[in-house]
């Protein structure tokens, strides 16, 4: 590459901007915690609720809540692109560690959370901007009380899977 192709890289006109905002999550999280699980993610799917920072960050929204369920969705954009031009695997896996980890929160009572304690992914297929509209899905495998099971699912805009995930979770009660 010669000093000319990488001063074109960086002209005004390849400059992207996007910009945040969120609301303060203290407050939301406080909130939240008086409910059940379910009653949280249909409070964030409905709008009753703001989303958690992160999900404004990425850009992804709760599409389907259901008892031990949930589907997240997401409109890929170049910003989560890297350097070859796809999805970066950090977006398809904080979708589907976000879906599992809310599946899970839909079949707790009001103080308890869980936290991730592993994740095991494997990417079958890329995702890009073109892949169309993306889900992720989660679904609870076993409920715990120290201990709980997740498995989800990213798909792209045609359903075929690109991801798939295990996951581990540490109940966390009264927090």
């Amino acid at each position: 590459m010669d000093e000319a192709d990488q001063l074109d890289l960086f002209s005004p006109e390849r400059r992207r901007e996007r910009v945040v905002d969120w609301q303060v999550p203290a407050p939301v999280a406080k909130v939240a915690m008086r409910l059940s699980g379910m009653d949280a993610m249909l409070g964030i799917r409905d709008g009753r609720l703001p989303p958690p920072p992160f999900a404004k960050l990425i850009g992804f929204v709760m599409a389907v809540v259901e008892p031990g369920r949930i589907v997240m969705e997401l409109e890929p954009r170049e910003d989560l692109e890297n350097t070859i031009g796809l999805l970066h695997g950090a977006t398809a896996s904080a979708l589907i560690d976000t879906a599992m980890g809310c599946a899970i929160s839909t079949r707790l009572e009001p103080g308890q959370g869980s936290v991730t304690l592993d994740l095991k992914l494997t990417f079958l297929r890329p995702l890009s901007v073109r892949s169309g509209l993306i889900s992720a899905e989660g679904r609870v495998i076993k409920l715990g009380r120290q201990t709980s099971y997740a498995e989800g699912f990213v798909r792209d805009g045609k359903g075929v899977l690109a991801a798939h995930a295990t996951a581990t979770f540490s109940m966390i009660g009264n927090v």
